[in-house]
């Protein structure tokens, strides 16, 4: 049997994106059908951060809508600010760069991205948010439900809020490594007679991501990892995110457990 284990580090190589800046357009961008939802001046910086920001429409400055932008609504293009940068996901390569918000201005730094070749349009869908998150936008409407861009060619863009998990749980998340087996097996409970439960086992690493120690036995894990998907036959090693949660039910984990990425795979026989 073959093991294929890839330890994902801090830091993700990152090369420049090769989109040039877009081209000025001088036509004024018809106005807004409704009031914005947040006046510019009272724009509040920390509603970035408190939310991962999902593409729902893209139109250009005619009104026209943008439908290689929105090809996947199951995974739209989604945007998250923090520490000062910006990361897109759910294109072809994760894109990311620095940022500052001043007024009603989104001022962008120069973005970098991996550098992964994909199937199907998602290549396309790179190229047309990466050529509209450039240098200086302008930022129509900010609130806890939504957001509205406006880039420089007239190009609008809206999103909706999702809080993330900082927001949900109330702080930041202890960073731990997880291998789930790749079957799952029964665990009965008084009220679940026929629940199985994923086999799970903790792995340690070192600041250079050397594996410390040895791993233990496998474990019942008692509830769910919000964003994994296991498929049977399919070990991983995830690295997550685990948060407390504030007074739980008497029946209840005291625990969240949130996907930050799947490190490592192999397939068992």
């Amino acid at each position: 049997m073959k093991r294929i284990l890839l330890l994902a580090l801090p830091f993700a190589l990152m090369t420049a994106c090769s989109n040039p800046p877009a081209a000025k357009d001088n036509t004024a961008a018809p106005a807004p059908a409704a009031a914005p939802a947040t006046a510019a001046s009272s724009l509040d910086a920390a509603q970035l951060t408190a939310n991962h920001w999902l593409l729902e429409n893209a139109v250009d400055a005619a009104g026209k809508r943008i439908d290689g932008l929105l090809v996947n609504p199951d995974k739209p293009v989604t945007l998250d600010f923090k520490d000062g940068r910006l990361s897109v996901s759910n294109a072809c390569n994760r894109m990311g760069g620095s940022y500052t918000l001043e007024g009603d201005s989104l001022s962008l730094g120069g973005m970098m991205s991996t550098n992964m070749a994909c199937v199907g349009n998602l290549m396309e869908v790179e190229r047309l948010i990466g050529e509209r998150l450039q240098n200086k936008l302008t930022v129509r409407a900010l609130d806890a439900s939504a957001m509205t861009l406006v880039a420089a060619n007239g190009d609008v863009l809206s999103f909706r809020a999702e809080p993330t998990a900082e927001t949900r749980y109330g702080g930041e998340g202890e960073t731990v490594f997880m291998e789930v087996d790749a079957q799952t097996k029964p665990c009965p409970h008084p009220l679940m007679k026929d629940a199985t439960c994923l086999q799970v086992r903790e792995v340690k690493y070192n600041e250079q991501g050397l594996e410390q120690g040895k791993r233990g036995a496998y474990e019942n894990f008692y509830g769910n990892i919000e964003g994994y998907k296991h498929e049977p036959g399919v070990r991983n090693v995830l690295r997550l995110k685990r948060y407390q949660i504030k007074n739980p039910p008497a029946d209840a984990p005291s625990q969240a457990y949130v996907l930050d990425m799947v490190v490592g795979s192999e397939m068992v026989k």
